[in-house]
């Protein structure tokens, strides 16, 4: 498994959208991101309306 600094450095590349929008602290945008992602794989059924799709991509191109 890829450690948390390696992940946030990884995420901290920003996307074309947030380049243009600018980003004042670009490793803690991606630690805030990856944060609020892990939270949301972790507890994915206390959040009954948060609805969260597991497809392939083949089964999301058809």
């Amino acid at each position: 498994m890829i450690d948390d600094d390696d992940r946030i450095h990884d995420r901290a590349a920003l996307l074309p959208e947030e380049l243009a929008a600018g980003s004042d602290d670009p490793e803690a945008q991606a630690a805030a991101v990856l944060a609020d992602s892990d939270d949301r794989e972790e507890y994915r059924e206390t959040a009954p309306d948060l609805r969260i799709e597991h497809r392939t991509s083949d089964e999301a191109a058809s």
